[in-house]
């Protein structure tokens, strides 16, 4: 039997969970990727999963469409514009409804509180597909990704930087990992685009550094991480952003201060000569490419695990 004894309800961010529940879900994504194709078990059979999306989405939809299938269910892919959801219907009242027909939701949307109030009206698993407050599955994909790289655990005495727009959800859940798992994660950006001090104290995480300091972050870093600078709903801040941004683009130059081996990552859409050159993207494309192949494989053990929930 692959499967652990992990009890979950629902996958809502990086924060709720523990040391132990992230650790077990590594384990188990690196198993089902190792057996993928040999598998036997079929935890999701006979269950049907909504992937409600208010968000447009490549790999998010691909990843958890083929997961679900791959392991025995049915996908539905539900976007708000089709729903009562687009035309003013409270998240409330969706929920009660979907809760009675479904088996569990994938959900990526904009207020993390939609999400969470799915989960609670719903009654059935749950999983954030991305937020703007967290991005919980891209950070799995993203531990798992390094634990390939560098062995299993190998992020525990790890440097991590995360450049540009920080206080987004991929900075907010890589803050959570780093609370939860213990590395140094070192956040760089303009003074505007740092964590806010309520964050900081709710995180209440020596090991998290923020500072508008790219090349301070990078020194010594084993894994640097950017992401794009104009998340989905931002377009009409685009020109501000890039000025004060580019300061932390992640090139060569840069590069030069992380330590020996180090890996770049970013979460995908890469926008070429913004927040990453073209040059240094090509010369990581095999990590950063494994990284969205890793979500299928994080969110395979997410599903496994809340199938039973």
């Amino acid at each position: 039997m692959v499967y652990s004894t992990l009890s979950m309800k629902n996958l809502l961010s990086i924060e709720t969970l523990s040391k132990e529940e992230i650790t077990e879900l590594l384990d188990l994504g690196h198993r089902l990727k190792a057996l993928r194709g040999k598998l036997q078990e079929q935890p999701l059979a006979g269950q049907s999963w909504g992937l409600i999306f208010s968000k447009s989405s490549t790999r998010t939809r691909v990843s958890f469409e083929v997961g679900i299938g791959e392991l025995g269910g049915r996908a539905l892919f539900l976007s708000t514009r089709d729903m009562q959801l687009g035309r003013g219907e409270p998240i409330k009242d969706t929920a009660r409804v979907l809760g009675r027909m479904l088996h569990g939701a994938v959900i990526r949307t904009y207020a993390q509180q939609d999400v969470e109030d799915f989960s609670t009206y719903s009654g059935i698993p749950t999983i954030n597909a991305l937020t703007d407050s967290e991005h919980p599955c891209q950070i799995l994909a993203d531990l798992l990704t390094l634990e390939e790289i560098y062995g299993r655990g190998a992020w525990k005495d790890m440097k991590i930087a995360f450049l540009g727009d920080v206080d987004n959800n991929m900075g907010r859940s890589w803050m959570w990992a780093a609370k939860r798992l213990g590395f140094t994660l070192a956040l760089a950006g303009p003074q505007q685009a740092l964590p806010s001090e309520e964050i900081l104290a709710r995180l209440d995480a020596p090991n998290v550094i923020c500072t508008t300091d790219a090349e301070e972050a990078v020194r010594g870093a084993m894994l640097i991480n950017t992401d794009t600078w104009i998340s989905m709903g931002q377009e009409d801040q685009k020109g501000s952003k890039e000025k004060a941004f580019f300061p932390y683009q992640v090139n060569r130059e840069l590069l030069s201060a992380a330590a020996t081996g180090h890996s770049v990552f970013h979460c995908l859409p890469a926008y070429r000569g913004y927040e990453i050159t073209e040059d240094v993207l090509e010369a990581h494309s095999s990590v950063i490419f494994r990284e969205a192949e890793n979500r299928l494989h994080a969110q395979k053990a997410v599903l496994s695990i809340l199938s039973r929930a």
